[in-house]
């Protein structure tokens, strides 16, 4: 086969991670060019998520099959109850440990994307003690949203996120006033992301959220 010298964002699109054995399992799907989107998508970030995916999407799945099963059985039974394997932890005097010193003030909190970086900026400029940047709920999860906020939730850790506007606006982080705590909120346990597939089935939504946030930021 003739050989083609790809640009950047054509050899990410035409990415597969690949584990140490060479087997290829973590697949990009999405064609389309993404600005910037070669800094999150890296090797090395893909293979953290795989790696994830590994340890953890198993146990998720297993979790997701005994909902339904649960569900069906309240359904039928008319009856919810707490599970009688779980008595010692409801009877036990165990505490979790106490919030980081950061989020100990939270009275003052507001939710919304991460993407795009105008909204993002804005919500780290706003006054407010604790930013909850939602994946979820409050984002459309294109791909091209996924990547966006991921890359500004970097930025913004690195303190280098800012945007202009068409009309020439600048948006800066602020320097004459703390900004607010982020607090990153993954998509669900449910949810799936069909731009990443793991041996041929779609990612775990909240493994990609998390794993390429925290690989990027840690």
């Amino acid at each position: 086969m003739r050989s083609v010298k790809l640009t950047p964002r054509q050899r990410l699109a035409a990415h597969s991670n690949k584990t140490t054995k060479g087997t290829k399992l973590l697949t990009v799907t999405d064609p389309r060019p993404i600005n910037r989107a070669e800094e999150i998508l890296t090797p090395k970030a893909l293979a953290f998520v795989e790696e994830l995916h590994n340890r953890f999407a198993g146990t998720r799945n297993e979790l997701l099959a005994a909902r339904a099963a649960k569900r069906q059985r309240v359904a039928e039974t008319g009856k919810l109850d707490f599970l009688p394997e779980t008595q010692d932890v409801r009877d036990g005097d165990g505490k979790v440990a106490p919030a980081p010193a950061a989020l100990q003030d939270r009275r003052v909190e507001m939710t919304g994307p991460a993407s795009p970086a105008k909204m993002a900026i804005n919500a780290l400029n706003s006054g407010a003690k604790v930013w909850l940047a939602d994946l979820e709920d409050a984002s459309t999860p294109t791909w091209a949203n996924v990547i966006d906020a991921i890359l500004n939730l970097r930025d913004a850790a690195q303190g280098t996120l800012s945007y202009t506007s068409e009309e020439g606006k600048e948006y800066r982080l602020r320097t004459d006033a703390p900004l607010a705590v982020v607090v990153a909120r993954p998509r669900g346990w449910h949810m799936q992301e069909k731009h990443l597939l793991l041996n041929g089935e779609p990612a775990v939504g909240a493994l990609v959220d998390f794993g390429l946030h925290f690989f990027h930021i840690a």
